[in-house]
């Protein structure tokens, strides 16, 4: 299995890729395959001692900024992110992996790899740790949305999350502003209809924003827009009071020696809900794995992305997700 691994995406471009590339392979079988700049990766590797044996590196001499346009990723000549596209979409590789920018990395999946054959907008998938995983969809790719749209979400993130995470029966929420059938907007009402009479579907309801985080669903099926401040929302109040608990920690001496006692604790909570356990997040939709790391990652966020990515080919679930668009439009043409 060939995973690429976009070297020059990213905050911390290329060290942390090369880094997580390296901590992947002591967890899994596989080959690695660095896109970008050779000269500068071989550069990086050797200034910090890391060993690039095993590792396959294809030359892209430029490189998308978070400056540059979504649309340069079709016109900005030999970038890595457009190498890699097209190595994905001849099949050379299995998956790819990028943290370089989020709408680059969207409109390249979808012109070069294509989105699968019958689905109508692709995604962008993130799973968070609250008392369950959940993956909320979509969390930026698409504001726009109707009950089709949420029905062939609810099939996605219900066939990544058994796939990837191993839930044996998802269980589908919708998010809204109240639990009742008739709440929200019309297309909301619309979409509970549909939900509730999909097979195969494990749907719940409705699930209000300060249910989530209490696990009541394992798919959160929203709109791009509302998806995104939701998780930006809840990424923000963690860190809020992961500061604050800090603060209170090293406030007074009895503080102190109660942080000391409770520290491992407090370490392993913090491990619980951090968002690089993760990696990164899924693009559902496209006729290939690709997994989008978020721009600041490390070199632990880079390999748990890359061990998301392995999972989702041995998962096969991009070919279990087309299928599943498949019968789904045809019961929709009946």
């Amino acid at each position: 299995m060939k995973i690429l691994i976009d070297a020059m995406g990213g905050d911390f471009a290329p060290l942390e890729q090369i880094k997580g590339c390296i901590d992947a392979r002591k967890e899994a079988d596989f080959t690695p395959v660095l896109v970008g700049h050779k000269e500068r990766i071989e550069a990086c590797a050797k200034e910090h001692g890391l060993d690039l044996s095993g590792i396959e590196i294809v030359h892209a001499e430029n490189v998308i900024t978070m400056e540059d346009p979504p649309l340069s990723v079709r016109s900005k000549p030999d970038t890595s992110l457009k190498v890699g596209f097209e190595l994905l979409a001849k099949k050379e590789v299995d998956a790819f992996v990028s943290a370089g920018s989020t709408g680059a990395v969207q409109v390249g999946a979808t012109l070069f790899v294509k989105r699968l054959k019958g689905v109508k907008k692709a995604a962008i998938g993130t799973v968070v740790a609250l008392s369950c995983p959940v993956l909320i969809l979509d969390c930026g790719a698409n504001t726009s949305f109707n009950e089709d749209i949420f029905a062939q979400y609810a099939i996605m993130g219900s066939l990544y999350m058994k796939a990837v995470c191993g839930v044996e029966e998802p269980r589908v929420g919708l998010l809204n502003i109240g639990a009742e059938a008739h709440k929200g907007t019309e297309e909301h009402v619309k979409a509970y209809k549909r939900l509730s009479e999909m097979k195969g579907i494990r749907f719940v309801g409705n699930v209000e924003a300060g249910n989530v985080p209490k696990g009541v669903c394992d798919v959160l099926v929203t709109d791009g827009f509302a998806g995104n401040v939701l998780l930006k929302s809840m990424e923000g109040m963690s860190k809020f009071l992961m500061l604050n608990l800090k603060e209170t920690l090293n406030s007074s001496l009895k503080n102190k020696i109660a942080g000391l006692l409770c520290r491992k604790d407090v370490y392993k909570m913090k491990k619980k809900y951090d968002a690089k356990e993760y990696g990164g997040a899924p693009l559902l939709g496209i006729s290939a794995p690709v997994i989008k790391a978020h721009g600041n990652s490390d070199a632990y966020a880079m390999k748990n992305a890359i061990l998301q990515a392995i999972r989702l080919v041995e998962g096969n679930a991009v070919e279990k997700i087309s299928q599943a668009i498949k019968q789904f439009s045809a019961e929709n043409q009946r």
